[in-house]
């Protein structure tokens, strides 16, 4: 007895560059909650209706004298 045939799925997703090398974020900054959805330039939190965007500054230097600690 042979399986019977499964529809091809398609193509597959591609993941962008930035998706690939970058952690998406998991909780709205503003109240905890997980209901995050991708916006254009952003993210949108539907428990507290806010729209975020998460901006990375830069690295610190080990020059400032704190030998790389907080």
């Amino acid at each position: 007895m042979t399986e019977p045939e499964r529809p091809d799925p398609g193509p597959t997703k591609t993941v962008s560059a930035y998706t690939a090398t970058r952690q998406q974020i998991m909780y709205c900054p503003y109240c905890a909650e997980e209901t995050l959805f991708p916006l254009e330039r952003g993210w949108e939190c539907r428990s507290c209706n806010r729209a975020f965007s998460i901006t990375f500054l830069g690295l610190r230097s080990h020059a400032d004298g704190t030998g790389g600690q907080p």
